[in-house]
């Protein structure tokens, strides 16, 4: 392949830093240039300093049981950075008290005898939920609260499946799609109809030496991203957002990059567009718009984090596990808590004397929560801590890190969407598009949608590049 071949990834997020990196895998004599927007690559994987420790203020964890990410932080060198959580329990703040959170997948109940010792749900929902009511499966894509509440009633949704849902997505079960948001739920029908009795079986057949479910960076999760991007033939540009890409003749693309008043035009051989469903609407609008407008589809949910230090002295109660999930039926601002220095293992002993914890607060259709100055959203996520675990005194330091607009919906029809958009994206050769809204928001959902993404380009430019030596 011709040493002048040039890929322009617009994005730095994970997805971009991946597919870059992938890129020049593929295509050895390739140079691809990253253009992100912000001042620094990494997208939602951020890190900062509190309490004088650096931590992260997006995600904090990865999934360890699928390979992307523990393999990508491997081949980039960070594989004996590589932790897990201490083995720490979690707990729901719900009917007034911190409970054990029984056993699930991914809020149906696995264990009945551990739902009731629990006491997370009343007599009147736990009764309910033992019913496990066999109901045919629907053939088409319905919520999650549609297809759990229907077997196991209506408060194990609540309770149950909301918080966990809010953890990943930051939505509502009415509203999200129970194949795409909630796979290991929608698998459970092939084990029968009874899906609580499903969950119990497949966690009885589940091999006993599985590997720890998380993963983490001593250090951070903000490391991997930069990690990935460092590598001589990748050229990072920060502050520079693309505003227009185009078709050229001979299957080439330019972009516009910067601001109007000072506008760069330049040429790629192909493009990949890492950046979220509006951006990415705007860029394809012009060339591909079919998937432009299947994209605007897709909401996005605004949160926030809020990074807390304070003395091991302040906290009454509750910070011997990793933390808590709210359900949104308490009427509490934040919907989690973690008690990071407490679950993880390296944090814990570069804070010494202090816990550092955090708190996750907004919800799709709650922006007027975020609406608040830094200094309200520390009150109010103080306010609940202290409710649920007695935090008292003055903080030795916080952090408030928004991420507007930062999780997309799976709403019900969203696999359908997204099979629609790759259908479209397919008569655009040399142009295609990858990250969170797409098959996955965790961390080896993004890094597999951003390798995805640089096959089809690397397949494209080597099949032009044997046509143009025949």
């Amino acid at each position: 392949m011709s040493s002048s071949v040039h890929v322009a990834v617009v994005g730095g997020g994970l997805a971009g830093a991946t597919a870059a990196r992938e890129l020049v895998a593929r295509l050895p004599d390739a140079v691809v240039t990253v253009y992100e927007s912000t001042d620094h690559v990494g997208g939602k994987l951020a890190g900062t300093e509190v309490g004088g420790v650096v931590v992260d203020v997006g995600a904090e964890s990865m999934l360890n049981r699928r390979p992307e990410a523990v393999a990508l932080a491997t081949d980039v060198g960070l594989g004996e950075r590589l932790v897990h959580p201490e083995p720490v329990t979690a707990a729901l703040w719900t009917r007034g008290a911190l409970r054990s959170l029984p056993p699930s997948v991914m809020g149906v109940p696995s264990s009945m005898s551990a739902l009731a010792e629990s006491r997370v749900l009343s007599r009147t929902g736990f009764v309910r939920a033992r019913t496990d009511l066999p109901v045919p499966t629907p053939s088409d894509d319905v919520s999650v609260a549609s297809y759990v509440g229907r077997r196991l009633g209506r408060e194990v949704v609540d309770v149950l499946v909301e918080p966990l849902l809010g953890g990943v997505y930051a939505g509502h079960a009415a509203e999200l799609s129970v194949q795409a948001a909630a796979p290991a739920i929608w698998a459970l029908h092939r084990r029968g109809s009874r899906i609580a009795h499903a969950a119990a079986e497949q966690s009885a057949s589940a091999p006993r030496d599985l590997p720890p479910v998380f993963a983490g960076l001593d250090g951070g999760l903000w490391q991997l991203p930069r990690a990935v991007v460092d590598h001589p033939s990748i050229v990072v540009r920060t502050l520079s957002t693309v505003r227009e890409i185009a078709p050229l003749p001979e299957g080439r693309w330019s972009l516009v990059v910067g601001p109007a008043n000072a506008a760069e035009r330049l040429e790629a051989d192909a493009v990949v567009l890492a950046t979220p469903a509006a951006p990415t609407a705007r860029l394809l609008a012009p060339a591909v718009p079919v998937a432009a407008r299947l994209l605007r589809e897709i909401d996005y949910a605004s949160m926030a984090i809020v990074t807390l230090a304070v003395r091991r002295d302040q906290v009454a109660s509750g910070t011997g596990g990793s933390g808590f999930l709210v359900p949104p039926v308490e009427g509490r601002a934040i919907k989690a808590a973690t008690f990071s220095s407490t679950k993880w293992g390296w944090l814990g002993e570069r804070a010494g004397d202090l816990v550092i914890m955090r708190a996750s607060l907004g919800r799709a259709g709650e922006e007027h929560v975020l609406q608040r100055d830094d200094a309200e959203l520390v009150a109010t996520a103080v306010a609940d801590l202290r409710d649920a675990i007695g935090l008292h005194g003055p903080l030795a330091d916080a952090h408030v890190q928004r991420w507007g607009g930062g999780l997309p919906q799976y709403t019900v029809g969203h696999l359908r969407r997204v099979e629609q958009i790759g259908e479209a994206m397919a008569g655009a050769p040399g142009l295609a598009v990858c990250g969170a809204a797409y098959g996955g928001v965790g961390i080896p959902a993004v890094i597999a949608s951003g390798r995805a993404a640089a096959q089809t380009i690397a397949d494209h430019l080597e099949s032009a590049d044997q046509r143009e030596a025949e």
